[in-house]
């Protein structure tokens, strides 16, 4: 349980699926409360996302594993699918933002969110985000910390986690999504990791210890970035007569528009039409928002 460095007595909500992972998390920080070795408030939350016949199954499952360790229950119920539709977005991702947003409803203002995500998940992510081309940003992994989330698992391996348990005979859930193919984190997990450690034993640990590095680079040169946007922002824009260096200017620009962040091509065209000093030139950034520029000045508005 490396990495869950909270304050000794902080409520503490647990996100358990029922698989391996977050059962492992689970009986983790239940073991070290029970112990006396912390005083965290625990609450297990459980999200039933409505894509499969036997969800429901498996959050009776997670309400009996809180009930045997006399810790509160919490579980949310959202049609991913619908939602995913609605918003015209992929599965995954209408899933991630539903489980964030019940997870953090939980917690409250005072309460942290623990999560599963293993050093797998991470490569994982680190190679999703390389396929589609991703920045030094992308390729920093999961954080082990954002806000009130933790990550105390984020250096353990998935297979490692299964041992313990099976070996201890704690019960898990399987979800069989997990191994669709028509997904391609999973696709990652079954095909591409197990041939990166065939070409090169170790290599996830490596991946792992690049991100770590590469989460490093990425916070310097937003702090770098975030002393060239204070310097060179005024109440006429965003001064662009003197450009900075290309990588620090990205980052101003996605600082300055903020989120939901527009994608690399709208940021590139941007940091163009800036250098090339095009005047009048408008740049549509999504949500609404756009830039425009005048006298190599950006102004950035609705």
């Amino acid at each position: 349980m490396r990495g869950l460095e909270v304050p000794d007595d902080a409520p503490i909500v647990l996100a358990v699926s029922g698989g391996a992972d977050s059962v492992a998390l689970l009986r983790g920080a239940a073991h070290l409360v029970a112990s006396g070795r912390r005083a965290w408030r625990l609450t297990v939350a459980h999200l039933d996302h409505q894509l499969r016949p036997e969800s429901a199954v498996d959050a009776d499952a997670v309400r009996d594993m809180a009930a045997a360790l006399h810790l509160p229950f919490e579980i949310g119920r959202t049609d991913v699918g619908a939602l995913a539709t609605a918003e015209r977005r992929s599965i995954e991702e209408a899933g991630r933002e539903a489980r964030y947003r019940f997870l953090a409803t939980v917690a409250g203002d005072e309460g942290w969110v623990a999560t599963a995500h293993t050093l797998d998940d991470s490569v994982e992510t680190v190679l999703l985000n390389l396929l589609r081309g991703s920045g030094l940003g992308g390729v920093g992994g999961i954080p082990a910390r954002r806000g009130r989330i933790v990550r105390p698992l984020l250096r353990a391996r998935r297979d490692e986690l299964r041992t313990v348990l099976d070996q201890a005979g704690i019960a898990y859930r399987d979800d069989p999504s997990n191994t669709d193919p028509a997904y391609l984190r999973n696709r990652v997990r079954a095909e591409l990791l197990p041939m990166l450690e065939s070409l090169r034993p170790g290599a996830i640990e490596a991946i792992g210890r690049f991100a770590a590095l590469a989460a490093d680079d990425d916070a310097l040169l937003d702090d770098v970035a975030a002393i060239e946007r204070s310097r060179r922002t005024g109440a006429d824009g965003i001064d662009w007569r003197d450009p900075p260096g290309r990588a620090i200017g990205r980052r101003v620009l996605r600082q300055a528009i903020g989120e939901p962040a527009p994608n690399a091509e709208r940021i590139e065209a941007l940091l163009v039409a800036a250098e090339t000093g095009r005047g009048g030139a408008v740049i549509e950034l999504g949500g609404g928002r756009r830039a425009t520029i005048r006298d190599r000045r950006i102004r950035i508005g609705e």
